[in-house]
Formats: structure tokens, sequence, C-alpha cells
């Protein structure tokens, strides 16, 4: 598995990383999580993302402890692990302890990298979609980063970053920031390629890592348009290739990290397939041609409210 050394992180990350969002209530059960999981680490996998708002941090710990006891690794410290900050904890206060949690939950003594999930603070837990106006507030990125730079200097963390944030949103942080995100996690994908943010993110020495490299066809949000792509098909078939690969070959070429899920064990050690060839100039400016359209939207999943529009337009 190739690497990416990170700023201000004490561990390079690995290049493609083991997805585990699921819609909810959770289309896969704790235990068929775990063994999925536990399949990934066999199949090569180092770099596994998950979230507190995810239904999968007890699911990934029990899978890195099993998968020690056997033997696949052998050690914690081969693994690279993603959590994140859910919104309800977007509070100077309490980073700290939603970190402590999030490292229970995964019995850790810690993560490899620690995100903001989204630049928003929710004051309750959300019950049901869309979510009430009411409890939407603007993220305090000044003392949420303090919180997350007390995690990395509590050693809870080797590395801090952010997921959803815009070239805005980075511009406000870097201007209070102490230690500069690593990472900013957003959708990426050959119908999404976020060509201004990437500019913006390697022109700060940020690293971007994309979600829903595939695309995303869930219950919540998403679709089939990457994987279902002709030009994207075409492509893969002259190479002797899956549509899904030459969708990831582009985002690696990109110079970006990607999080892809599958848990078909076939199809999860393809995404891992995608190192020992490239695409040609020609292939890469079809790609570069493409309609470009969002799948995930946060006023399209949480409610049609000013600051959700505000986070999109942005985006």
């Amino acid at each position: 598995m190739q690497e990416v050394s990170l700023n201000n992180c004490d561990k390079a990350m690995p290049v493609i990383g083991m997805g585990t969002a699921s819609s909810s209530p959770p289309a896969e059960s704790a235990e068929t999580v775990k063994s999925t999981l536990l399949e990934a680490i066999k199949a090569g996998y180092r770099h596994f993302d998950t979230a507190f708002i995810y239904p999968s941090e007890k699911s990934l710990g029990e899978a890195i402890v099993e998968a020690l006891h056997l033997g696949i690794i052998k050690s914690r410290d081969e693994l690279f692990i993603t959590t994140k900050l859910w919104s309800t904890f977007a509070e100077r206060d309490q980073v700290v302890p939603a970190c402590k949690l999030s490292l229970r939950n995964l019995q850790l003594e810690y993560v490899d990298m620690y995100l903001i999930h989204m630049p928003l603070r929710i004051s309750e837990t959300i019950q049901k979609l869309p979510v009430p106006k009411e409890i939407i507030y603007p993220l305090d990125i000044k003392g949420v980063w303090e919180g997350m730079e007390e995690c990395k200097s509590l050693g809870l963390t080797k590395g801090i970053g952010v997921s959803n944030f815009s070239c805005k949103k980075l511009e406000e942080l870097l201007s209070i920031a102490k230690i500069p995100p690593a990472i900013n996690q957003v959708e990426m994908n050959p119908m999404w390629q976020q060509k201004q943010l990437r500019e913006f993110c390697k022109a700060k020495g940020i690293q971007i890592t994309a979600y829903s490299p595939l695309g995303s066809n869930n219950t919540l949000w998403g679709d089939n348009r990457v994987v279902e792509c002709d030009v994207l098909t075409e492509i893969a078939k002259s190479k002797g290739k899956t549509t899904a690969q030459v969708a990831l070959r582009w985002v690696y070429e990109q110079g970006v990290n990607l999080v892809t899920k599958s848990f078909n064990k076939e199809r999860m050690k393809e995404n891992l397939q995608i190192f020992d060839w490239s695409l040609c100039e020609e292939e890469s400016k079809k790609i570069s041609e493409l309609p470009q359209r969002r799948g995930f939207s946060m006023a399209s999943l949480y409610g049609p409210h000013d600051i959700f529009l505000q986070l999109d337009a942005e985006m």
C-alpha cells in the first residue's frame, strides 16, 4: 500500500482507506461490519475511516482486537485509523471528551487522524430528517479547533483535520490555527472533481481525502452516475479494468487519498489494484471534460435551511 506524508502528523497515511459509513438504521449488523473489516485487513487495507455518528466505531475496534489476536497484524501501529468529531460535540469544552469517547468505542489509546465532521454545530441529537432549524448553529471554528489541537497535544490523535470544509472555511481556520489541518475530507470523484478546492489545498499543504470516489447509492443520498458513466466504462474496457478501478485511479492521479467502501470481497480486493497501471493523457482529458454535479448536498439531506444552503454554495 502506498502512503503519503502529512503536515503536522506523526504518521504517513495509506493512499486508500476502507470506509465504514452506513445508512441509519444500519444496513449491516455490527457482527457483519466487524467480519467485513477483518476481511479488509486480510486483503491489505491499513487505513480505516469511521466517525462517531457512524454505527461502526465499536465494530472496527473489535475487528482490530481480533486481527491482533489472530496475528494478521503484529501491532496496532500497522493501521491508520481516522474518526470524526460529530456536530453535537462541536464546542470547545466537548472536543476532548468526544475524542476520548470514540477511543473507548475503538478500544484504542489514540487515533491517527481526528477530523471535524462538518463545519457547523447541532445542539441536540438528530431524531429525524430534515433537521429542525432551531438546533443548527454556525461553528465556533476558533474554539473547536483549540479543542482539536488539545487532542493532539494530549496524544489522543497523531493528526487533526477537517471534513466538508470549503476554501472559505479553510481560510477562516488557517487564520487562527496554531496547528494547520493535515486533511480535508470531501466528496470527490470524476463527476465532482473539486478543481478549485484541490488547488487551494495543495497551495496550503492540506491533503485532500476523497469520500464517495465511486459516487454513493444509499437510502439517503447519491446515485450510480460514476459507475454507470459511459466514458469511464469505455476506458475500463480498453484497459481490461473495471469502471470502478478507472474512477479510483483517476482520483489517485490527482494526488488525492481516497476512502472507498465495499462489503464484497472481490470488489474490496479490486479497489486496491490501481497502482501498477495508469491513465494516458487522452483518457485523463476525457475524464476532465465530464459534466460536474455533486452527489452530497447538506440542504437536500438535512433540510433547506440557510446555513446548509450557504455551505453547499461555498463547496
